[in-house]
């Protein structure tokens, strides 16, 4: 009997995924079929090359993942555009000898997205995250990469949220 009530829910699960009352990402009935993500320049003061390609891509597959959109390069139905605001390495503790033990990059994106289908939706805000690392490791190779995954993830799902999740 605890068989039938299993496959009787996720079988409830896939119908209710389908005819759009519920999916498993969260965002409820997209009225748009395509999206285009516009190159994020970075304006930031300190700049790291290539971030700004990163992030756009970042975005892109995040979107492309978790909705069924069609990315476009233009006349895009959900159009995202901005720049890379701050990029910026801040000791957060010291030693006792006053070195930095413990460094924080953290990254701002600010982003303005527009709903050609559904204007109340529109917006522009700024998204920021951090990542720590020890105050010995030098912001490079596999620490920097390894930063940027952790805050580009963070920044895109949160853009992500605020766009179509409505979270």
């Amino acid at each position: 009997m605890k068989k039938i009530y299993s496959l009787f829910a996720l079988l409830s699960l896939f119908m209710l995924s389908g005819c759009s009352v519920y999916n498993f990402t969260g965002t409820g009935k997209i009225d748009a079929k395509t999206f285009q993500v516009n190159f994020f320049q970075n304006n930031a003061d300190l700049i790291e090359p290539g971030i700004d390609r990163t992030f756009t891509l970042a975005l892109q597959d995040l979107i492309m993942n978790q909705t069924n959109l069609n990315l476009v390069s233009n006349s895009g139905d959900l159009v995202y555009e901005g720049e890379i605001t701050d990029y910026r390495i801040t000791p957060m503790t010291a030693t006792a000898d006053q070195q930095a033990a413990q460094n924080r990059l953290s990254i701002r994106v600010n982003v303005r997205f527009t709903n050609k289908k559904k204007e109340t939706d529109d917006f522009e805000k700024s998204f920021e995250f951090y990542y720590d690392f020890p105050g010995r490791d030098l912001p490079t190779g596999s620490v920097l990469n390894e930063a940027i995954r952790v805050i580009f993830e963070r920044i895109t799902q949160d853009i992500f949220n605020q766009s179509l999740a409505k979270w």
